[in-house]
């Protein structure tokens, strides 16, 4: 077997983009009789980050770390292209667990994403919470006994221990039986509906493979479409609902396979015209080739799309963003952190941000992007420093930071995180939020202002205001403006990253609040009878032709353009569980079940109340399914929905890069800031 060093200098350029599938080499420490990745610019184990991978060893995750295990079990024994048999089995795992849940009697059994091949997974004592918990596994593998010991953050003091002994015998809970629990537990258990049936067995029909592995699910897949265009390929930020649905039904291997094969084609060539981006930009899709060779014979290879395909030829910004935040959630809901932890998902992670963090042009610390570089990938106006980009360069940033490894080697990038962090929390909610008492102050500002203390900073016009703004907002309710830039504030709402900012708090707790007060005062608006508008109001007339340049794929009320996206659905449960506003989900998600199946699961709808089957829409479009079936299981499961959003980081309200300058900088506007917060 060959041992591979990882992929090489990030300057050089491979001679293929290709992921390629082949015989008798080894993919990522997995041995394998199948494939790997072209070794084609995979070689030149030193990175600029200083990393290096020593040819004599096999290249795998950490081990696992046990106490009272001292056998090192390396993640080498399985083909990364080779089907798992265990897809989906159960086991029992570390799980945290408070004394009501031990008076209930529940058992702290989850659906694992595979067997022992696991072992990469780092069992050990996490301090993330105030209570945690360690696993003792006595006498190594062949073990009689599992227990898991519930103890205090200080470990000098231990409380009251709570055990699950798994033996030969049986298993207890505090020493009593757990079959009558389980049976119990099994009984309460809710039967799946038909239309959530229907949806699993579309959501498994789009799963695309890779040497016989699960790698992503492609983005529609309508039988009756003779034209797929790229709709048939794998898309990271499609995939994100899809993962969640998998993971939350505890099958995880699809998730870490899409998450190491989109970490080995990262960015390493032209795009347009012989045009190298940037180090670390992740694809926006990719799709399984088969290449002929010969004899008859074919090679499977990933091919990725980095926009150089794409409409307008536009690189995604999200991408990397979202894989980020992927990676976080697959290491919450299964516990396997050993992925996160890998030399290789380290790095991936580092090649991003050094792309996000780069020093520019830019005094603003939100990302300046163009138009077409997230879910609107499209011409529609959205080019500067759109909402939906900030919002999840804010969460991608809150993840790295959980994720990130402190050593010499990170801890000025750690403090570039947090410095990052402060600032473009403070940027956004001070400056992108609008409710009623805001639009009243715009309305009295002045304008060229010069100095330090100007309270118009970007001099804003008053006559910016819409005319349909002042009778529309709620007295009650808010939100963040979509765009800001010098003398331009985009007053359109946007829904993903409205909804985004409240699921990473990027907003504080009283604007989050607002949000979900704003959709439900204006629910005909931005829900009506198909959820969720994905900005309001549409552009249109002589607005729409210069903005959008006439598209007229985004015509006022369809697609980008006010069109109604039932994928964002389970982002909108996702803050109503986080703000305790379950009634405002389960109604969108009763709206959505009456049609979606009898629509045949369409990518949209159209018109300004979302009656309409999209006009372009395609059919079977796994979002939808993925995003209805992942509100299904948060509803079900709210306390899973807890790992997947943030609370309010107080700490980043002291941070402050003001305090570091000596620029002779009058008025710091923290306390502006804090006093958001604290009221």
């Amino acid at each position: 077997m060959n041992t591979i060093i990882f992929l090489g200098n990030s300057t050089m350029k491979p001679s293929f983009r290709f992921l390629i599938c082949r015989r008798n080499h080894a993919f990522l420490g997995f041995s394998s009789s199948k494939c790997h990745p072209d070794q084609h610019g995979l070689r030149d184990g030193v990175f600029k980050s200083g990393f290096h991978f020593d040819t004599r060893r096999d290249f795998s995750s950490n081990p696992s770390r046990i106490s009272g295990f001292q056998r090192v079990i390396h993640n080498t024994q399985k083909c990364f292209c080779k089907p798992n048999s265990s897809f989906g089995l159960w086991r029992v795992v570390s799980r945290p667990f408070d004394n009501n849940t031990i008076n209930r009697g529940i058992p702290v059994v989850v659906s694992a994403v595979s067997k022992v091949r696991d072992y990469s997974t780092s069992v050990e004592t996490r301090v993330n919470e105030n209570n945690f918990e360690r696993i003792y596994v006595h006498n190594g593998i062949g073990v009689k006994q599992l227990v898991v010991e519930r103890i205090d953050k200080d470990e000098n003091v231990v409380g009251e221990e709570s055990r699950i002994e798994v033996g030969t015998g049986g298993e207890k809970l505090n020493g009593e039986s757990l079959e009558g629990v389980k049976a119990e537990i099994g009984s309460l258990k809710r039967e799946e509906t038909e239309l959530e049936k229907e949806g699993w067995r579309l959501l498994n029909d789009a799963v695309v493979r890779y040497c016989g592995s699960p790698v992503g699910t492609m983005a529609a897949n309508d039988p009756a479409d003779k034209q797929p265009l790229n709709y048939d390929q794998v898309f990271i930020r499609d995939f994100v609902p899809s993962a969640l649905a998998f993971l939350l039904r505890g099958e995880g291997e699809i998730v870490r396979n899409f998450l190491l094969h989109t970490l080995q084609l990262q960015s390493w060539e032209k795009t347009v015209d012989c045009y190298s981006p940037g180090q670390g930009l992740m694809p926006a899709s990719f799709k399984v080739r088969h290449v002929p060779l010969d004899n008859d014979k074919f090679e499977e290879v990933l091919d990725p799309d980095f926009g150089e395909s794409a409409i307008g030829r536009v690189a995604p910004v999200d991408s990397g963003l979202w894989w980020i935040i992927l990676l976080r959630a697959y290491g919450k809901i299964t516990g396997d952190y050993g992925l996160q932890e890998r030399v290789d998902v380290q790095t991936g992670i580092k090649l991003i941000l050094n792309l996000c963090l780069t020093d520019g042009f830019d005094m603003f610390p939100s990302l300046l992007v163009t138009d077409g570089s997230c879910m609107i990938d499209r011409r529609m106006g959205i080019h500067g420093h759109p909402l939906e980009i900030q919002a999840l360069f804010y969460s991608a940033l809150r993840c790295s930071r959980e994720m990130l490894a402190v050593n010499d080697g990170s801890k000025n990038l750690v403090a570039a995180i947090n410095n990052r962090l402060s600032a473009l929390s403070f940027h956004i909610r001070e400056y992108y939020w609008v409710d009623m008492k805001k639009i009243n102050e715009i309305y009295r500002y002045k304008t060229e202002e010069y100095s330090m203390d100007a309270t118009n900073k970007f001099n804003i016009y008053p006559e910016q205001i819409p005319a349909w703004l002042m009778d529309w907002i709620p007295e009650e309710g808010g939100y963040m403006i979509g765009n800001l830039q010098p003398a331009n504030m985009d007053f359109r709402f946007f829904t993903l990253g409205n909804l985004w900012s409240v699921v990473s708090s990027l907003g504080t707790p009283k604007q989050n609040t607002a949000i979900l007060n704003l959709i439900d005062a204006k629910w005909d608006e931005l829900v009506g009878h198909m959820p969720l508008k994905i900005c309001y109001p549409a552009l249109e007339y002589e607005e729409w032709r210069i903005i959008t340049g006439s598209d007229p794929k985004n015509t006022p009320w369809s697609y980008h353009n006010g069109g109604s996206w039932p994928t964002l659905l389970w982002q909108f449960t996702l803050a109503c569980i986080k703000l305790g506003r379950l009634e405002l989900a389960e109604k969108a998600v009763a709206l959505a079940e009456k049609r979606l199946s009898a629509d045949r699961w369409p990518e949209y709808y159209d018109t300004r109340s979302g009656r309409f089957i999209g006009k372009q829409s395609r059919l079977f479009q796994t979002w939808t399914i993925a995003g209805f079936l992942t509100s299904r299981l948060l509803l079900e499961n709210p306390e899973k929905a807890a790992l997947l959003f943030w609370e309010e980081d107080y700490d980043l309200l002291e941070i402050c890069v003001c305090a570091l300058s000596k620029s002779g900088r009058k008025k710091c506007s923290r306390v502006a800031a804090k006093s958001q917060i604290l009221v």
